[in-house]
């Protein structure tokens, strides 16, 4: 464990992350504008596929991902493809997304907290595109015509307000589609490095539709696609996979790497606005409560403190924001302020504890668990919740370690759709801080977990994370990973 936390160290960075469908599809776009990046970017797409016909995540089936992935794909297909096999993937692709779409009633209709970044306003925009190209058929009244009714009513919301990169709205810019594109403050909407809200898609179609071959957006393109000719669903996203690599890292009692910590934890405090705190990459304008808690409850562990001011200023009359202008509030970004706020030593009777307190147990309904905006898997929010409330808030989560602890599967996995290292690495930390702080867990629940993912931690991670469609910070599972096995044993 040693000699893998020590690699694990030297590798965090940048962030390492999978090639996505649906960015990777706005690429292909690009043509003549850049044909290198176009052409390899339509190699992918042709590459990957899914047996069923569509494009996504291969596991699980999450609706919203795999009609955004295969709208997406199916486009730039249609408008760049050129050999027959492109066109013979096209026919495939259109009998697939009908069965996507058809079946995708309920599942896209379900809690807004399942739905990808954007949802709403990306999925009409790509339909009404779909069917211009005579890829889909009407719509109407069907879930994507609906939804197209309700991007409308959205935009007639947003008249005369300007998108640019202090708003979140810039990382689904293309959202914007052709008749939304007066919103987009053009001169205002790149970061430094480039990008449109660090988002490959969102900058692919900048440099497509609103500034066509613009420089600095195609250079940024340039310097993150994936050598397999695909392009990650945000880039780069260093903060977030640096802080919450070293969060995982930080359950360990007297982990031993403090000096090799050192400038990932100088990156951290560099990358820190006072009062605002940091966002999920230090070149990305649009600050956070979710990075900005769990990052202050990292930094703190390891000895350096930031102004509490910056994680209370996100704090709202009933729960704190995780971005302004937020539609729905994140479960998680109001676990990881509790977090933040419990290792600065504020206790059950501070205001603002009681607050994410009284929005935790009135958002768990009656159900033992937690789903956020952020994650798939109730497994994530969950367990941070243990480990948040562990000492803390005990009653709130009580049930919630049951739950966890009845779900185990007979193999010692644990897993939503599937078993994953990444969920049973959560499983595991949650029940291990509770067996130090409040009560004894079998300890035959947390060797076989260990058992298990000892044997499996080298699989590839399915993507479970929300962004606009799902995808997989893989330093960041491997954190959790080597976290649980170490905690385990």
């Amino acid at each position: 464990m040693t000699d893998l936390i020590a690699q694990l160290i030297d590798e965090i960075g940048p962030g390492h992350m999978a090639s996505t469908a649906y960015d990777t599809a706005w690429a292909a776009r690009l043509g003549e504008i850049d044909w290198n990046i176009s052409s390899q970017a339509l190699a992918w797409l042709a590459e990957n596929q899914l047996s069923d016909g569509s494009w996504g995540a291969p596991a699980p089936l999450y609706y919203h991902d795999r009609v955004i992935c295969t709208l997406a794909a199916m486009i730039a297909l249609t408008v760049r493809g050129r050999r027959g096999h492109d066109k013979a993937q096209i026919e495939r692709g259109k009998l697939a997304l009908e069965r996507v779409v058809g079946g995708a009633t309920q599942g896209l209709q379900s809690d807004p907290n399942g739905a990808t970044v954007g949802f709403e306003m990306i999925a009409p925009t790509l339909a009404a595109e779909a069917e211009k190209l005579g890829i889909i058929k009407n719509q109407g009244n069907r879930i994507l015509g609906r939804l197209s009714k309700q991007r409308a009513k959205k935009l007639s919301f947003l008249q005369g307000s300007m998108i640019n990169r202090h708003v979140t709205m810039a990382f689904s810019a293309e959202m914007a589609g052709i008749d939304g594109q007066h919103m987009l403050d053009v001169h205002n909407l790149q970061e430094t490095n480039g990008s449109v809200g660090v988002s490959p898609s969102a900058t692919a179609y900048f440099a497509t539709y609103i500034k066509k071959g613009n420089m600095a957006a195609l250079n940024y393109l340039r310097s993150i696609l994936k050598p397999d000719g695909g392009l990650p669903n945000v880039a780069p996203f260093d903060v977030f996979e640096i802080g919450w690599a070293l969060w995982n890292l930080s359950l360990i009692p007297g982990l031993d790497h403090v000096e090799k910590l050192k400038p990932h934890l100088e990156f951290l405090s560099k990358a820190w606005t006072p009062k605002t705190g940091v966002g999920f990459a230090a070149s990305y304008s649009v600050k956070d409560s979710d990075d900005t808690g769990l990052i202050y409850e990292t930094l703190l562990r390891y000895g350096i403190e930031k102004d509490l001011a910056s994680v209370l200023s996100y704090e709202e009359k009933d729960h704190f924001r995780c971005f302004d202008f937020e539609v729905n509030p994140s479960i998680s970004a109001n676990i990881h302020v509790l977090g933040a706020l419990g290792q600065a030593g504020l206790n059950a009777k501070n205001s603002s504890v009681q607050k994410i307190i009284h929005f935790l147990h009135k958002t768990k309904v009656q159900q033992p668990f937690w789903v956020d905006k952020w994650h798939s898997s109730p497994y994530y929010a969950t367990a941070h919740a243990i480990i948040a409330c562990a000492g803390l808030a005990n009653d709130l989560v009580a049930e919630s370690v049951e739950w966890i602890l009845s779900t185990q599967n007979s193999n010692g996995s644990w897993g939503t759709y599937i078993s994953t290292a990444e969920e049973t690495a959560y499983a595991i930390q949650a029940l291990w801080v509770w067996n130090q702080k409040v009560a004894h867990i079998p300890k035959n629940i947390l060797k076989n977990g260990a058992r298990w993912l000892k044997e499996n931690m080298y699989n590839p991670y399915p993507p479970l994370w929300i962004g606009k469609c799902l995808y997989s910070p893989n330093l960041v599972i491997r954190s959790a990973v080597i976290s649980a096995l170490t905690l385990a044993q």
